[in-house]
């Protein structure tokens, strides 16, 4: 599986509250980092638990998805009833479609005066491609 198309699976399955599912997506020795937050999270476990018990009310809307080679780049709004939006980036490093990695740095403003590419469907990058994201309700 490419790395963008695990990146998507995973907020599909984080979305649906898939944990056995997310779990399947992750790398046994995962490191996740927030340093915005000062967070690290290290392995497969420790991840989907934080993830399953974090305050119920939130749902994630991926906007994009950015990929090459072992890497992808996701961007996804997270609203959440009384915290407010939250924007998260993510870098994740794929390696036989389990994420390894994960950088995240998130705001609760979002991506301001987003500029469109110069051609459309770029991802600004050379050899990166964007993936289409489904915006659908489940």
């Amino acid at each position: 599986m490419s790395a963008g198309r695990v990146v998507t699976e995973l907020w599909g399955r984080i979305q649906a509250r898939d944990w056995d599912g997310v779990g399947e997506l992750l790398a046994d020795d995962l490191v996740l980092e927030w340093p915005n937050a000062g967070i690290r999270i290290r392995g497969r476990s420790s991840f989907v638990e934080f993830n399953r018990t974090y305050p119920e009310g939130w749902s994630i809307e991926v906007l994009r998805v950015v990929e090459q080679r072992h890497s992808a780049v996701s961007e996804v709004r997270v609203p959440h009833p009384t915290v407010g939006p939250f924007y998260a980036i993510s870098f994740l490093e794929v390696e036989d479609g389990e994420s390894r990695a994960v950088a995240n740095t998130g705001s609760r403003s979002g991506i301001r005066n987003r500029r469109p590419s110069a051609h459309a469907g770029s991802s600004g990058c050379d050899g990166a491609r964007r993936l289409p994201v489904s915006r659908g309700s489940g």
